[in-house]
């Protein structure tokens, strides 16, 4: 059975049906990892502007937690001798540092911006949402978004922004980090590995709702993604 595309939108800017009130996708789960790009279900949104794309890249790209995040990914690399040719001590970690900033902010720019602006693309996840269907078609529909996405005409078309955008970001790796440590076989797995995290990232974008409603008996604040 084919993959379902985005959930139809409802009339009016915005609008949301009283049973999806628990399943509105905050700008913040847990009130700290960002969720910019979420779309609640059956949320009518109109199309991503390229100023949208732009503002939503920047809010990810230098965002509190990515910064954070990316000194704990710079901490491991650096713990583990990753790349030999940094050394050690704080200028070697000030070296995984800057080269971990790099990475996530040129694959963002990459899959939120740039990719997505050339091929008319939108940027954005719309969440499938408990009406959508039962756990296993979620989770399907969600882990697909990274190879279907929606037009900013409307409907569905392959993911060139997260495909490609993923793919060209870990080819410019290749151009600073040392030679010896960044062979094209290190490339394509680098471009693996962030289709994998942002698939698995959906993923959890998709439950979120559903989980803080659980768990924390708590409903979803203010829709995300709407700028």
């Amino acid at each position: 059975m084919p993959l379902p595309n985005a959930p139809g939108a409802q009339t009016g800017a915005g609008a949301t049906t009283g049973t999806q009130i628990d399943e509105e996708q905050q700008k913040r789960i847990m009130g700290m990892l960002p969720n910019f790009r979420s779309v609640t279900a059956g949320q009518a949104v109109p199309p991503e502007t390229t100023r949208q794309k732009l503002v939503t890249a920047t809010e990810d790209n230098f965002d509190y937690t990515s910064l954070f995040f990316a000194g704990v990914i710079a901490a491991d690399s650096f713990v583990t001798k990753a790349t030999p040719e940094f050394h050690q001590g704080a200028a070697g970690y000030a070296r995984y540092y800057w080269h971990t900033v790099a990475d996530q902010g040129i694959e963002n720019y990459m899959v939120e911006l740039i990719v997505p602006a050339v091929t008319h693309e939108d940027s954005r996840y719309f969440a499938m949402g408990r009406e959508g269907g039962g756990f296993w078609k979620r989770a399907g529909y969600s882990l697909s978004r990274v190879v279907v996405t929606k037009k900013d005409s409307g409907g569905a078309t392959f993911n060139v922004s997260e495909v490609a955008g993923s793919g060209i970001a870990s080819g410019i790796s290749l151009f600073y980090y040392p030679t010896k440590q960044q062979t094209i076989h290190d490339g394509f797995r680098d471009w693996g590995l962030d289709i994998t995290y942002d698939a698995i990232t959906f993923m959890f974008h998709e439950f979120w709702p559903d989980i803080n409603h659980a768990v924390f008996g708590k409903k979803g604040s203010a829709p995300a993604a709407t700028h």
